[in-house]
């Protein structure tokens, strides 16, 4: 069950950086540069999708009963 914690823990980081992303890419100067701003929202992206639905499926297993 810690697992799936961390996974989600993992997630809000990712959904985080991408919102902070898309806002200094709108703004017209990212403070890191364009081309690393856009590197981290396209790598948090997948990862922060990535992490949220195995936080789920590990959730989900982890409220079976045991047999």
């Amino acid at each position: 069950m810690l697992r799936s914690y961390l996974y989600l823990l993992a997630a809000c980081v990712a959904a985080i950086a991408t919102v902070g992303c898309l806002f200094e890419l709108s703004s017209g100067e990212a403070q890191l540069g364009t081309p690393l701003t856009t590197g981290i929202l396209v790598l948090s992206v997948p990862l922060g999708l990535g992490c949220f639905v195995t936080a789920v499926r590990l959730g989900r297993a982890g409220d079976r009963p045991e047999d």
